[in-house]
């Protein structure tokens, strides 16, 4: 399986599909997930991202994986500077949902010094899901490959109020 395609610099990466088979099976799988997360099943730790479009100012939302790791959660953009990352980098704050239940957020975005141990743990448990984004790296790659791809990996913390 060829890699996706995707932006040279780390700082603007992001993987878009590139077919319209592509797009479709993403947005079937959005969809899915999306659907049983909002009846309020939550799969390997799905939920919807709720964020406030930068220029709509709409709720604007999409699957995400919550990722608890010691002690912490965070939510990983595997594809890049998605329009969720984005949206979440103006915004600041969101909302995490599973069926009925709510829960607002305010989120922090670590540095890429920061990112390594985040990285590993979202690939040993998501690997399967997402791993196709990752160039090749997985839990087990070194720290040293982990911290140079860090840069095209937006990683949030996120804290309730």
């Amino acid at each position: 399986m060829s890699q996706p395609a995707q932006s040279p610099d780390p700082a603007t990466r992001l993987i878009a599909p590139t077919s319209r088979l592509g797009i479709a099976a993403g947005r079937l799988l959005n969809n899915l997930v999306s659907g049983l997360t909002r009846a309020g099943i939550s799969l390997w730790g799905s939920r919807v991202l709720a964020v406030r479009g930068r220029k709509s100012g709409e709720w604007r939302t999409t699957p995400v994986n919550l990722l608890s790791h010691e002690g912490a959660r965070y939510l990983v953009a595997p594809r890049g500077r998605t329009q969720w990352v984005r949206n979440l980098r103006v915004a600041g704050a969101g909302e995490l949902r599973v069926g009925r239940r709510t829960e607002t957020f305010r989120a922090v975005e670590l540095p890429d010094a920061d990112k390594p141990e985040v990285l590993r743990e979202y690939l040993r448990r998501w690997k399967w899901e997402v791993g196709y984004f990752f160039e090749g790296i997985d839990a087990d790659s070194p720290t040293g490959e982990l911290l140079r791809i860090a840069p095209g990996f937006p990683v949030f913390r996120i804290t309730t109020d």
